[in-house]
Formats: structure tokens, sequence, C-alpha cells
């Protein structure tokens, strides 16, 4: 089992979660619109650093690990301001919890 640790702009959420229907993601946490920074600067939801950032880290299974990222890896180049996506995959050494691997 990975974590994948993923961050994008707050409004392409609805992409992002049907990225993780698509690729059998049943476990994962979202923490909508937090501050961030990017390549485009600092995102704290204010006039000043408009825009926030959303964060999604998912249980995934390690046969969908490479499904997942080609998906996500689709929407990053399918146009510039999809190119804020981050995705980092993180070994899961020890795991509690329903569906247990």
């Amino acid at each position: 089992m990975k974590l994948v640790h993923i961050t994008f702009r707050f409004e392409y959420v609805d992409h992002v979660e049907r990225i993780l229907d698509d690729s059998g993601v049943e476990d994962y946490a979202r923490y909508p619109m937090v501050d961030g920074r990017d390549q485009d600067g600092k995102h704290f939801g204010s006039q000043v650093f408009p825009g926030s950032v959303t964060v999604c880290q998912v249980l995934v299974k390690d046969d969908l690990v490479q499904g997942l990222m080609d998906r996500l890896q689709d929407f990053r180049m399918r146009k510039g301001a999809h190119r804020h996506l981050r995705a980092a995959v993180l070994p899961v050494e020890q795991f509690l919890g329903a569906g247990e691997a």
C-alpha cells in the first residue's frame, strides 16, 4: 500500500475526485482550501495572495498506483492551469483500519 499526497488548485477538486473514482481509490482525506505556495507564488485566499490549494492524501493499493499517477499526469498536462498539480508516492509501513492490507 502507498500514500499518494496530491496538491492542486482548489477549483479542480471535482476533476481530481473523478480521477480518484476512476482509479479505484476508496480511501482518501481531503483538506479543502488551505494556504500554499507553488511556482506562481503564495495562495493564501486573500486579495494580496489570491487562490487556495487543496490537499488529498490517498491510500492506494500497490497495483493501482501507476494507473492513478498516469491519470493525474494526463490531467496535469491537459492545460497550463492544471500544471500546479503535484503528486508524491510514499510507502506505508503500517496501517490500521477498515480494509486492512
